[in-house]
């Protein structure tokens, strides 16, 4: 993870082929969350073989989760060999 201005950026080492967002081309299911730990729902794109993620309300991230709840239904991000991302988060709040 690396933060830039308003984004948070994700490596990933594993991404086989690269990855994609299945459906409908934008991904679903992250939130961003600035240093009072609350998290909102966030835009997020594929920039190669990372992941582009930020909500202009949160002027300072520091933290990104992905399908973080009971049941992420539409949680789209995979590789191109179609298996999908994990849930995973970046803090220990």
């Amino acid at each position: 993870m690396k933060i830039a201005d308003n984004k948070i950026i994700l490596s990933f080492t594993h991404v086989g082929g690269g990855l994609v967002a299945k459906g409908n081309g934008m991904l679903n299911y992250f939130s961003i969350a600035g240093a009072d730990g609350k998290f909102v729902w966030a835009n997020a794109k594929i920039e190669g073989n990372k992941v582009v993620v930020w909500n202009n309300e949160i002027a300072k991230p520091v933290a990104v989760r992905y399908a973080w709840a009971h049941d992420p239904e539409g949680a789209n991000l995979y590789n191109r060999e179609g298996l999908p991302a994990s849930p995973f988060r970046t803090d220990d709040f």
